[in-house]
């Protein structure tokens, strides 16, 4: 197994582990987290009634303008957008998912700006 597909398996396998333990609800949905390699998506689920509530990506045009460049800046966007939209919905409470990423770089990013912008988790 090539160095790319085992760290791949790897990080599904922490996913894995971690949603046995994570579930979202209408109160409090889960935050989830998919990272590329030039892209980040954040979107909250409601695990119960199997429905996504707010989906943020950084692929629209909002975010390409603003973006200097600096992936982390990018989702830092994208995670302030997404309690704002969260917000509109009702929703301050949130549980977080990493999907098996380092809470570190974007993913952090992301979380800390969610945060600032007063989703609690």
């Amino acid at each position: 197994m090539d160095k790319a597909k085992k760290r791949l398996v790897e990080r599904l396998r922490r996913a894995s582990r971690v949603r046995e333990k994570i579930h979202g609800t209408p109160e409090r949905p889960r935050l989830c987290v998919r990272r590329t390699l030039n892209h980040i998506y954040a979107q909250l689920v409601d695990d119960i009634n199997g429905v996504t509530l707010v989906q943020v990506g950084s692929t629209g045009k909002e975010f390409s303008a603003k973006a200097e460049g600096n992936k982390s800046a990018v989702a830092t966007l994208v995670g302030e957008a997404l309690a704002e939209k969260a917000k509109e919905k009702g929703v301050t409470n949130i549980v977080f998912d990493r999907k098996g990423y380092l809470f570190h770089g974007r993913v952090k990013a992301l979380a800390e700006a969610a945060r600032a912008k007063g989703l609690v988790y």
